[in-house]
């Protein structure tokens, strides 16, 4: 078993824009991480088929940006440990936004991004990369290779062998996947197909009001929500720090 900190909009249901992003990626993606039924296929000229030609591994992982990658838990540490550190973190922590959502070709791939600076969300990320590294187990020799550190910048490699994984940090990107590689020919016309569907949350500010843990059960088996963590409205937390005269510590 694998777990995983992804950001999941919509998994925690009541923002309109956030629901909406959710639906339409779950619809895209043929798929819902949380086991629900997704609406059929057919307001588009793709058929099914089609997307999920382009959607493998995308649609294997759920709709998500990952925020602490895949791993295994370290030995002596278990799965409900993990889920009451989340919960205990995220009751700490404001809720985030995802601003002027983007859509954005990112290499060969097409992922809906920030579309302006969003330095809160990203330092909530490198924060949970630190805080929770704890739980993780070192890669085994079939996750060295897989990762081919080889295929990496020196500083790729440097985060690699620190937190099991390379984009973090000053390297991370957050992005929430929707496509796996397209070719080069095909690009304009996804690309094009993306814009249209998505066109009713792009340009909007998508809030993170949740961290989500999801588990892959076995190897190569879909990722799965298993639990969802509320952030706090930041006029919560500082009515609460006002009240106990307590304030949250930074990570080193």
């Amino acid at each position: 078993m694998r777990v995983a900190i992804y950001a999941a909009p919509g998994a925690r249901a009541g923002d309109a824009a956030a629901d909406l992003l959710a639906a339409r990626a779950e619809q895209w993606l043929g798929r819902s991480a949380t086991g629900a039924p997704v609406p059929e296929w057919g307001e588009l000229a793709w058929t099914r088929a089609a997307v999920d030609e382009i959607t493998v591994d995308a649609r294997r992982y759920g709709f998500h940006a990952t925020l602490k990658a895949p791993f295994r838990l370290a030995e002596g540490r278990t799965l409900a440990e993990l889920e009451q550190a989340l919960d205990a973190f995220a009751d700490e922590r404001p809720v985030v936004t995802v601003p002027q959502l983007a859509l954005s070709r990112l290499g060969s791939f097409f992922a809906l991004v920030p579309g302006a600076p969003a330095e809160a969300l990203y330092a909530l990320a490198a924060e949970i990369v630190k805080t929770f590294d704890g739980f993780r187990a070192a890669p085994n020799e079939a996750e060295l290779a897989r990762r081919n550190p080889a295929g990496m910048s020196a500083r790729q490699r440097e985060l690699f062998e620190r937190w099991g994984y390379p984009y973090v940090l000053d390297e991370f990107r957050f992005h929430l996947t929707l496509t796996d590689r397209i070719p080069a020919e095909q690009r304009a016309e996804v690309e094009g197909t993306l814009a249209d569907w998505f066109a009713g949350v792009i340009g909007h500010d998508i809030p993170l009001d949740a961290l989500a843990l999801f588990i892959e059960p076995e190897p190569g088996a879909p990722f799965r929500l298993h639990t969802v963590h509320p952030l706090r409205p930041a006029t919560e937390l500082l009515a609460s720090a006002r009240t106990t005269g307590t304030t949250r510590k930074t990570v080193e």
